[in-house]
Protein backbone atom coordinates (compact mmCIF):
# COMPACT_ATOMS: atom_id res chain seq x y z
CA UNK A 1 0.00 0.00 0.00
CA UNK A 2 3.07 2.43 0.74
CA UNK A 3 4.25 1.76 -2.76
CA UNK A 4 1.31 2.34 -4.61
CA UNK A 5 0.69 5.84 -1.67
CA UNK A 6 4.79 6.60 -2.58
CA UNK A 7 3.94 6.91 -6.63
CA UNK A 8 0.18 8.28 -6.46
CA UNK A 9 1.91 11.76 -7.30
CA UNK A 10 -0.42 15.05 -6.77
CA UNK A 11 -3.11 12.41 -5.39
CA UNK A 12 -1.22 12.14 -2.27
CA UNK A 13 -2.75 14.88 -0.36
CA UNK A 14 -6.60 13.47 -0.92
CA UNK A 15 -5.34 10.12 -0.23
CA UNK A 16 -5.22 7.83 3.27
CA UNK A 17 -4.26 4.35 3.91
CA UNK A 18 -6.94 2.24 6.04
CA UNK A 19 -5.87 -0.66 7.69
CA UNK A 20 -8.11 -4.13 9.41
CA UNK A 21 -7.11 -7.39 10.73
CA UNK A 22 -8.75 -10.11 9.99
CA UNK A 23 -12.31 -11.38 11.53
CA UNK A 24 -12.95 -7.67 11.84
CA UNK A 25 -16.68 -6.72 11.56
CA UNK A 26 -16.80 -6.69 7.57
CA UNK A 27 -20.07 -4.22 8.02
CA UNK A 28 -17.73 -2.35 10.55
CA UNK A 29 -15.04 -2.05 7.93
CA UNK A 30 -16.95 -0.60 5.15
CA UNK A 31 -18.74 1.78 7.40
CA UNK A 32 -14.92 2.98 8.89
CA UNK A 33 -13.64 3.15 4.93
CA UNK A 34 -16.77 4.98 3.78
CA UNK A 35 -16.75 7.63 6.53
CA UNK A 36 -14.13 8.86 4.46
CA UNK A 37 -16.06 9.38 1.36
CA UNK A 38 -14.14 8.07 -0.74
CA UNK A 39 -14.33 8.18 -4.70
CA UNK A 40 -11.96 5.63 -5.29
CA UNK A 41 -11.26 2.55 -2.66
CA UNK A 42 -8.44 0.55 -3.94
CA UNK A 43 -7.69 -3.07 -2.05
CA UNK A 44 -4.74 -5.33 -1.63
CA UNK A 45 -6.46 -9.29 -2.67
CA UNK A 46 -4.32 -12.24 -1.20
CA UNK A 47 -5.06 -15.88 0.05
CA UNK A 48 -5.62 -15.04 3.23
CA UNK A 49 -8.49 -12.23 2.76
CA UNK A 50 -9.94 -12.71 0.05
CA UNK A 51 -13.28 -13.98 0.95
CA UNK A 52 -13.51 -11.06 3.03
CA UNK A 53 -12.46 -8.72 0.50
CA UNK A 54 -16.20 -10.45 -1.63
CA UNK A 55 -18.28 -9.72 1.49
CA UNK A 56 -16.53 -6.04 1.41
CA UNK A 57 -16.78 -5.54 -2.11
CA UNK A 58 -20.40 -6.42 -2.25
CA UNK A 59 -21.34 -4.38 1.01
CA UNK A 60 -19.73 -1.38 -0.71
CA UNK A 61 -21.38 -1.76 -3.61
CA UNK A 62 -25.07 -1.66 -2.19
CA UNK A 63 -24.67 0.91 0.44
CA UNK A 64 -22.39 3.31 -2.21
CA UNK A 65 -23.11 2.21 -5.68
CA UNK A 66 -21.12 5.15 -7.21
CA UNK A 67 -17.75 4.60 -5.35
CA UNK A 68 -14.94 2.96 -7.19
CA UNK A 69 -13.29 -0.14 -6.17
CA UNK A 70 -10.03 -1.06 -7.60
CA UNK A 71 -8.16 -4.59 -7.00
CA UNK A 72 -5.18 -5.66 -7.35
CA UNK A 73 -2.77 -8.57 -5.59
CA UNK A 74 -1.82 -11.80 -6.39
CA UNK A 75 -5.37 -13.18 -5.52
CA UNK A 76 -7.26 -10.24 -7.99
CA UNK A 77 -4.58 -10.30 -10.41
CA UNK A 78 -3.85 -13.89 -11.74
CA UNK A 79 -6.57 -15.80 -13.18
CA UNK A 80 -8.94 -17.88 -12.54
CA UNK A 81 -10.82 -15.87 -9.73
CA UNK A 82 -11.82 -18.75 -7.62
CA UNK A 83 -13.54 -16.58 -5.15
CA UNK A 84 -15.74 -14.23 -6.94
CA UNK A 85 -14.08 -10.40 -7.88
CA UNK A 86 -16.79 -9.50 -9.70
CA UNK A 87 -18.03 -6.92 -8.17
CA UNK A 88 -15.41 -4.69 -8.51
CA UNK A 89 -14.71 -1.88 -11.38
CA UNK A 90 -11.67 -2.48 -11.94
CA UNK A 91 -8.23 -5.21 -11.40
CA UNK A 92 -4.87 -4.20 -11.97
CA UNK A 93 -2.87 -7.48 -12.61
CA UNK A 94 0.87 -7.40 -12.36
CA UNK A 95 2.95 -4.41 -10.05
CA UNK A 96 0.59 -1.79 -9.80
CA UNK A 97 2.85 0.83 -8.07
CA UNK A 98 2.39 3.15 -11.01
CA UNK A 99 -1.01 1.91 -13.17
CA UNK A 100 -2.88 2.75 -10.00
CA UNK A 101 -1.95 6.36 -10.30
CA UNK A 102 -3.05 6.52 -13.89
CA UNK A 103 -5.99 4.66 -13.44
CA UNK A 104 -6.73 6.87 -10.42
CA UNK A 105 -6.30 10.09 -12.65
CA UNK A 106 -8.40 8.79 -15.19
CA UNK A 107 -11.56 7.68 -13.38
CA UNK A 108 -10.80 11.71 -11.50
CA UNK A 109 -10.96 13.24 -14.95
CA UNK A 110 -13.84 11.44 -16.27
CA UNK A 111 -12.06 9.44 -18.95
CA UNK A 112 -12.15 5.92 -16.67
CA UNK A 113 -11.09 2.81 -19.17
CA UNK A 114 -13.16 1.08 -21.08
CA UNK A 115 -11.90 -2.25 -20.13
CA UNK A 116 -12.11 -3.72 -16.47
CA UNK A 117 -9.01 -5.70 -15.83
CA UNK A 118 -5.72 -3.54 -16.66
CA UNK A 119 -2.61 -5.15 -17.20
CA UNK A 120 0.51 -3.47 -15.16
CA UNK A 121 3.51 -3.19 -17.28
CA UNK A 122 6.84 -5.17 -15.52
CA UNK A 123 7.84 -1.68 -13.14
CA UNK A 124 11.69 -0.77 -13.35
CA UNK A 125 12.87 0.10 -10.33
CA UNK A 126 14.78 3.11 -10.82
CA UNK A 127 11.34 4.77 -12.09
CA UNK A 128 9.36 4.29 -9.18
CA UNK A 129 9.59 6.77 -5.77
CA UNK A 130 10.68 4.15 -2.42
CA UNK A 131 7.69 3.96 0.26
CA UNK A 132 9.81 3.76 3.53
CA UNK A 133 9.08 7.38 4.51
CA UNK A 134 5.34 6.63 4.58
CA UNK A 135 5.94 4.24 7.52
CA UNK A 136 4.35 5.73 10.61
CA UNK A 137 5.89 5.98 14.16
CA UNK A 138 3.73 3.56 14.95
CA UNK A 139 4.31 0.99 12.41
CA UNK A 140 8.14 1.49 13.43
CA UNK A 141 7.85 0.87 17.13
CA UNK A 142 5.46 -1.77 16.59
CA UNK A 143 6.21 -3.72 13.08
CA UNK A 144 8.79 -5.06 11.12
CA UNK A 145 9.69 -2.66 8.60
CA UNK A 146 9.30 -4.97 5.38
CA UNK A 147 11.66 -3.89 3.03
CA UNK A 148 12.70 -4.70 -0.73
CA UNK A 149 16.76 -4.90 -2.47
CA UNK A 150 15.41 -6.39 -5.80
CA UNK A 151 12.53 -7.51 -7.41
CA UNK A 152 11.77 -11.60 -9.04
CA UNK A 153 13.54 -14.41 -9.13
CA UNK A 154 15.50 -16.17 -12.05
CA UNK A 155 14.12 -19.58 -10.43
CA UNK A 156 11.38 -22.00 -12.15
CA UNK A 157 9.80 -23.30 -9.17
CA UNK A 158 5.98 -24.36 -10.34
CA UNK A 159 4.07 -23.74 -7.12
CA UNK A 160 5.72 -20.43 -6.40
CA UNK A 161 4.20 -17.11 -8.44
CA UNK A 162 7.57 -15.12 -7.94
CA UNK A 163 8.47 -17.95 -11.03
CA UNK A 164 6.39 -15.74 -13.43
CA UNK A 165 9.01 -12.92 -13.10
CA UNK A 166 12.07 -14.54 -14.14
CA UNK A 167 13.89 -10.93 -14.99
CA UNK A 168 15.45 -9.74 -11.51
CA UNK A 169 15.35 -6.04 -11.25
CA UNK A 170 17.56 -4.47 -8.26
CA UNK A 171 16.87 -0.78 -6.58
CA UNK A 172 19.37 1.96 -6.35
CA UNK A 173 21.84 0.45 -3.45
CA UNK A 174 22.73 3.83 -2.18
CA UNK A 175 19.75 5.26 -2.56
CA UNK A 176 18.29 2.23 -0.70
CA UNK A 177 20.95 2.50 2.10
CA UNK A 178 19.52 6.04 2.58
CA UNK A 179 16.42 5.13 3.14
CA UNK A 180 17.38 2.49 5.59
CA UNK A 181 19.26 5.05 7.24
CA UNK A 182 16.38 7.01 7.80
CA UNK A 183 14.60 4.58 9.17
CA UNK A 184 17.63 3.22 11.48
CA UNK A 185 17.45 7.49 12.58
CA UNK A 186 13.67 7.09 13.36
CA UNK A 187 13.99 4.10 15.26
CA UNK A 188 13.11 1.35 13.25
CA UNK A 189 15.35 -2.07 14.48
CA UNK A 190 12.97 -4.75 12.66
CA UNK A 191 13.29 -5.11 8.82
CA UNK A 192 11.97 -7.92 7.05
CA UNK A 193 13.65 -7.87 3.18
CA UNK A 194 10.98 -9.67 1.00
CA UNK A 195 13.47 -10.73 -1.96
CA UNK A 196 13.04 -13.78 -3.24
CA UNK A 197 16.51 -14.67 -3.59
CA UNK A 198 18.84 -12.19 -0.94
CA UNK A 199 21.34 -13.86 -1.72
CA UNK A 200 21.39 -14.00 -5.89
CA UNK A 201 23.75 -10.42 -6.12
CA UNK A 202 26.29 -11.47 -3.64
CA UNK A 203 27.76 -7.74 -3.48
CA UNK A 204 24.25 -6.14 -2.92
CA UNK A 205 24.02 -8.84 0.02
CA UNK A 206 27.13 -7.74 2.00
CA UNK A 207 26.64 -3.75 1.19
CA UNK A 208 23.41 -4.94 2.84
CA UNK A 209 24.96 -6.82 5.62
CA UNK A 210 28.00 -4.84 6.16
CA UNK A 211 24.89 -1.80 6.92
CA UNK A 212 23.29 -3.80 9.41
CA UNK A 213 26.62 -4.93 11.05
CA UNK A 214 27.83 -1.04 11.47
CA UNK A 215 25.00 -0.68 13.75
CA UNK A 216 24.43 -1.53 17.68
CA UNK A 217 22.70 -4.05 18.51
CA UNK A 218 19.77 -5.35 19.37
CA UNK A 219 18.13 -5.20 15.78
CA UNK A 220 16.63 -8.08 13.71
CA UNK A 221 16.93 -8.14 10.03
CA UNK A 222 14.97 -11.50 8.13
CA UNK A 223 16.48 -12.38 4.87
CA UNK A 224 14.98 -15.45 2.43
CA UNK A 225 17.99 -17.05 0.95
CA UNK A 226 18.78 -20.21 -1.71
CA UNK A 227 20.70 -22.86 0.11
CA UNK A 228 23.59 -23.53 -2.45
CA UNK A 229 25.21 -20.24 -2.48
CA UNK A 230 27.03 -19.14 0.43
CA UNK A 231 30.33 -17.82 -1.17
CA UNK A 232 32.76 -17.40 1.20
CA UNK A 233 32.31 -13.00 1.42
CA UNK A 234 29.11 -13.38 2.72
CA UNK A 235 29.76 -16.53 5.75
CA UNK A 236 32.53 -14.30 6.99
CA UNK A 237 29.38 -11.41 7.41
CA UNK A 238 26.61 -13.86 8.73
CA UNK A 239 28.96 -15.48 11.56
CA UNK A 240 29.60 -11.32 12.83
CA UNK A 241 26.23 -11.09 13.65
CA UNK A 242 25.57 -11.34 17.06
CA UNK A 243 22.61 -13.76 18.73
CA UNK A 244 18.64 -12.74 17.90
CA UNK A 245 20.10 -10.70 15.42
CA UNK A 246 19.73 -12.69 11.82
CA UNK A 247 17.20 -14.49 10.92
CA UNK A 248 17.49 -16.76 7.34
CA UNK A 249 14.48 -18.64 5.44
CA UNK A 250 16.01 -21.34 3.45
CA UNK A 251 13.78 -22.51 0.70
CA UNK A 252 14.18 -26.55 0.62
CA UNK A 253 10.77 -27.97 -0.29
CA UNK A 254 11.76 -31.51 -1.26
CA UNK A 255 15.60 -33.31 -0.46
CA UNK A 256 14.49 -35.89 -3.27
CA UNK A 257 15.97 -34.78 -6.70
CA UNK A 258 13.38 -36.71 -8.81
CA UNK A 259 10.48 -34.21 -7.32
CA UNK A 260 12.66 -31.30 -6.91
CA UNK A 261 12.98 -31.98 -11.12
CA UNK A 262 9.64 -32.47 -11.28
CA UNK A 263 8.84 -28.97 -10.63
CA UNK A 264 11.77 -27.27 -11.48
CA UNK A 265 13.16 -26.42 -8.28
CA UNK A 266 16.96 -26.42 -8.61
CA UNK A 267 18.54 -28.77 -5.82
CA UNK A 268 22.37 -28.86 -5.27
CA UNK A 269 22.63 -30.98 -2.53
CA UNK A 270 25.96 -31.69 -1.16
CA UNK A 271 25.89 -27.47 -1.30
CA UNK A 272 22.67 -27.75 1.11
CA UNK A 273 23.93 -29.94 3.53
CA UNK A 274 27.52 -27.93 3.27
CA UNK A 275 25.62 -24.80 3.80
CA UNK A 276 23.40 -26.01 6.50
CA UNK A 277 26.18 -27.35 8.31
CA UNK A 278 28.08 -23.84 8.29
CA UNK A 279 24.85 -21.99 9.35
CA UNK A 280 24.18 -24.59 12.31
CA UNK A 281 27.84 -25.04 14.04
CA UNK A 282 29.51 -21.37 12.39
CA UNK A 283 26.87 -18.72 13.13
CA UNK A 284 23.77 -17.77 15.97
CA UNK A 285 21.76 -16.94 12.96
CA UNK A 286 18.34 -18.06 13.34
CA UNK A 287 17.00 -20.30 10.58
CA UNK A 288 13.90 -21.67 9.38
CA UNK A 289 13.86 -24.58 6.90
CA UNK A 290 10.93 -25.71 4.53
CA UNK A 291 9.56 -28.81 3.19
CA UNK A 292 6.14 -29.51 1.42
CA UNK A 293 3.59 -31.99 1.82
CA UNK A 294 2.14 -33.36 -1.25
CA UNK A 295 4.24 -32.54 -4.10
CA UNK A 296 3.73 -34.05 -7.69
CA UNK A 297 4.63 -37.30 -7.49
CA UNK A 298 6.15 -37.26 -3.96
CA UNK A 299 4.63 -40.34 -1.41
CA UNK A 300 4.43 -39.94 2.29
CA UNK A 301 7.58 -42.05 2.66
CA UNK A 302 9.49 -40.08 0.38
CA UNK A 303 8.25 -36.99 2.68
CA UNK A 304 9.44 -39.07 5.96
CA UNK A 305 13.01 -39.47 4.62
CA UNK A 306 13.31 -35.94 3.84
CA UNK A 307 12.59 -34.89 7.53
CA UNK A 308 14.46 -37.02 9.26
CA UNK A 309 17.70 -36.37 7.10
CA UNK A 310 16.92 -32.63 7.94
CA UNK A 311 16.48 -32.82 11.01
CA UNK A 312 19.47 -35.32 11.09
CA UNK A 313 21.61 -31.79 9.88
CA UNK A 314 20.27 -29.21 11.41
CA UNK A 315 18.12 -28.23 14.73
CA UNK A 316 16.71 -25.23 13.28
CA UNK A 317 12.67 -24.64 12.98
CA UNK A 318 11.38 -26.70 10.17
CA UNK A 319 8.39 -25.58 8.94
CA UNK A 320 6.08 -28.07 7.01
CA UNK A 321 3.22 -26.93 4.68
CA UNK A 322 0.92 -28.41 2.79
CA UNK A 323 1.30 -27.57 -1.15
CA UNK A 324 -0.80 -24.87 -3.03
CA UNK A 325 -2.51 -24.51 -6.14
CA UNK A 326 -1.80 -20.94 -6.97
CA UNK A 327 -3.65 -19.44 -10.15
CA UNK A 328 -0.87 -18.33 -12.01
CA UNK A 329 1.16 -21.46 -11.37
CA UNK A 330 2.19 -23.96 -13.64
CA UNK A 331 0.91 -26.41 -11.23
CA UNK A 332 -1.50 -28.12 -13.10
CA UNK A 333 0.11 -29.24 -15.89
CA UNK A 334 0.81 -32.20 -13.06
CA UNK A 335 -2.67 -32.63 -12.10
CA UNK A 336 -4.14 -35.57 -14.17
CA UNK A 337 -0.42 -37.12 -14.47
CA UNK A 338 -0.35 -37.28 -10.34
CA UNK A 339 -3.80 -37.23 -9.61
CA UNK A 340 -3.34 -33.97 -7.91
CA UNK A 341 -7.05 -32.86 -6.39
CA UNK A 342 -7.34 -28.98 -4.53
CA UNK A 343 -9.64 -27.47 -2.65
CA UNK A 344 -11.58 -24.69 -4.49
CA UNK A 345 -11.67 -22.57 -1.13
CA UNK A 346 -8.27 -20.27 0.19
CA UNK A 347 -6.04 -21.27 0.47
CA UNK A 348 -6.48 -24.02 -2.22
CA UNK A 349 -4.73 -27.22 -0.32
CA UNK A 350 -4.00 -30.57 -2.13
CA UNK A 351 -6.50 -32.43 -1.01
CA UNK A 352 -5.09 -35.91 -2.31
CA UNK A 353 -2.83 -37.07 -4.84
CA UNK A 354 -2.28 -40.40 -6.47
CA UNK A 355 0.68 -41.26 -4.27
CA UNK A 356 -0.55 -39.40 -0.87
CA UNK A 357 -4.65 -40.11 -0.22
CA UNK A 358 -6.75 -37.56 1.40
CA UNK A 359 -6.71 -39.26 5.10
CA UNK A 360 -2.98 -38.88 4.86
CA UNK A 361 -3.19 -35.55 3.88
CA UNK A 362 -5.66 -34.66 6.72
CA UNK A 363 -3.47 -36.31 9.03
CA UNK A 364 -0.47 -34.32 7.78
CA UNK A 365 -2.20 -31.40 8.67
CA UNK A 366 -2.35 -32.45 12.26
CA UNK A 367 1.08 -33.83 11.75
CA UNK A 368 2.18 -30.06 10.93
CA UNK A 369 -0.16 -28.18 13.42
CA UNK A 370 1.49 -29.96 16.70
CA UNK A 371 4.72 -30.03 15.16
CA UNK A 372 4.63 -26.30 15.12
CA UNK A 373 2.92 -26.36 18.56
CA UNK A 374 6.15 -28.72 19.83
CA UNK A 375 9.28 -28.60 18.12
CA UNK A 376 9.27 -25.30 16.29
CA UNK A 377 7.99 -23.41 19.24
CA UNK A 378 11.44 -24.95 21.12
CA UNK A 379 8.95 -24.99 23.99
CA UNK A 380 9.48 -28.41 24.14
CA UNK A 381 13.39 -29.00 23.14
CA UNK A 382 14.35 -31.57 25.71
CA UNK A 383 11.14 -33.41 25.36
CA UNK A 384 11.60 -33.92 21.49
CA UNK A 385 14.47 -36.27 22.54
CA UNK A 386 12.14 -38.50 24.31
CA UNK A 387 9.86 -38.44 21.33
CA UNK A 388 12.66 -40.05 18.45
CA UNK A 389 12.11 -43.62 17.52
CA UNK A 390 15.26 -45.21 16.39
CA UNK A 391 16.60 -42.38 14.69
CA UNK A 392 13.52 -42.05 12.95
CA UNK A 393 11.83 -38.57 14.15
CA UNK A 394 8.90 -39.31 11.47
CA UNK A 395 7.53 -42.10 12.91
CA UNK A 396 7.91 -41.51 16.06
CA UNK A 397 6.35 -37.45 15.65
CA UNK A 398 3.19 -38.83 13.66
CA UNK A 399 2.29 -41.37 15.88
CA UNK A 400 2.33 -38.85 18.74
CA UNK A 401 0.07 -36.67 16.45
CA UNK A 402 -2.47 -39.55 15.67
CA UNK A 403 -2.28 -40.50 19.67
CA UNK A 404 -3.14 -36.62 20.75
CA UNK A 405 -5.81 -35.84 17.86
CA UNK A 406 -7.67 -38.82 19.54
CA UNK A 407 -7.59 -37.05 22.72
CA UNK A 408 -8.30 -33.45 21.50
CA UNK A 409 -10.40 -33.66 18.45
CA UNK A 410 -8.83 -30.44 18.09
CA UNK A 411 -5.14 -29.26 17.04
CA UNK A 412 -6.11 -25.71 17.92
CA UNK A 413 -6.76 -23.85 21.45
CA UNK A 414 -4.39 -26.24 23.12
CA UNK A 415 -2.75 -24.26 26.33
CA UNK A 416 0.87 -25.33 26.96
CA UNK A 417 0.36 -26.57 30.29
CA UNK A 418 -2.31 -29.03 28.69
CA UNK A 419 0.34 -30.16 25.85
CA UNK A 420 2.55 -30.91 28.78
CA UNK A 421 0.11 -33.35 30.37
CA UNK A 422 -0.37 -35.03 27.11
CA UNK A 423 3.04 -35.45 26.41
CA UNK A 424 3.66 -36.88 29.83
CA UNK A 425 0.90 -38.94 29.20
CA UNK A 426 1.67 -40.27 25.67
CA UNK A 427 5.37 -41.03 26.40
CA UNK A 428 4.50 -43.06 30.03
CA UNK A 429 1.57 -45.13 28.46
CA UNK A 430 2.72 -45.67 25.13
CA UNK A 431 6.52 -45.04 25.04
CA UNK A 432 7.21 -47.00 28.47
CA UNK A 433 9.27 -43.95 29.54
CA UNK A 434 9.76 -43.89 33.78
CA UNK A 435 6.99 -41.33 35.32
CA UNK A 436 10.08 -39.51 37.05
CA UNK A 437 12.08 -39.19 34.48
CA UNK A 438 9.74 -37.49 31.74
CA UNK A 439 8.32 -35.33 34.31
CA UNK A 440 11.91 -34.21 35.01
CA UNK A 441 12.41 -33.48 31.28
CA UNK A 442 9.00 -31.79 30.25
CA UNK A 443 9.35 -29.97 33.88
CA UNK A 444 12.66 -28.43 32.59
CA UNK A 445 10.96 -27.34 29.09
CA UNK A 446 8.56 -25.43 31.03
CA UNK A 447 11.09 -23.98 33.12
CA UNK A 448 13.15 -22.20 30.36
CA UNK A 449 9.65 -21.69 29.06
CA UNK A 450 8.26 -19.52 31.57
CA UNK A 451 12.12 -18.02 31.76
CA UNK A 452 11.59 -16.62 28.25
CA UNK A 453 7.86 -15.46 29.23
CA UNK A 454 9.13 -13.60 32.06
CA UNK A 455 12.41 -11.92 30.30
CA UNK A 456 9.97 -11.10 27.32
CA UNK A 457 7.68 -9.40 29.91
CA UNK A 458 9.91 -7.25 31.48
CA UNK A 459 11.33 -6.55 28.29
CA UNK A 460 7.70 -5.36 26.66
CA UNK A 461 5.02 -4.97 28.79
CA UNK A 462 2.42 -6.90 27.67
CA UNK A 463 3.66 -9.72 26.45
CA UNK A 464 2.91 -11.97 29.20
CA UNK A 465 1.52 -15.13 27.89
CA UNK A 466 3.42 -17.94 27.05
CA UNK A 467 2.45 -18.38 23.48
CA UNK A 468 2.62 -15.02 22.50
CA UNK A 469 6.21 -14.91 23.31
CA UNK A 470 7.76 -18.27 22.57
CA UNK A 471 8.20 -17.78 18.58
CA UNK A 472 9.71 -14.01 18.86
CA UNK A 473 13.01 -13.86 17.68
CA UNK A 474 14.03 -11.61 20.97
CA UNK A 475 13.06 -14.53 22.82
CA UNK A 476 15.65 -17.10 21.46
CA UNK A 477 17.69 -17.12 18.90
CA UNK A 478 18.30 -20.84 17.97
CA UNK A 479 16.75 -23.71 18.94
CA UNK A 480 18.36 -25.43 21.60
CA UNK A 481 20.67 -28.54 20.80
CA UNK A 482 18.55 -31.93 20.83
CA UNK A 483 21.29 -33.42 23.33
CA UNK A 484 20.21 -29.98 25.73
Amino acid sequence: MRYLFANLQELKDETKILEFVINENIQSIAEKILDENPLIIGIGVYIWNVEDVHDLVEVIKKVSPGTKVVLGGPEAGYLPHRVDLSGADYIIRGEGDMLFYTLCRSILEGNPPAERILQAPMVETDGISLPYRYYSDHDIENRYIYVEASRGCPFLCEFCLSAIDEKVRSFDLQKLLGEFETLWQRGARNFKFIDRTFNLNIKTANSLMDFFLSKEPPYFVHFEVVPDHFPKTLRERIAKFPPGALQLEVGIQTLDPAVAANINRPLKMEKIKENLHFLETETDAHMHVDLIVGLPGETLEGFARNLNELYRLTHCEIQIGILKKLSGTTLDRHDRECGMVYSDKPPYDVLETASVSFKDIQKMKRFSRFWDIIYNSGNFSGTMGLIDMDDDIFAGFFHLSEWIYTRTASTWKISIERMAKLLFDYLVSQRSYDKEEVAAVIGSDLAKVKGRAVAAFLKKPGSDTLSGVSNTPAAFNKRQKRHE
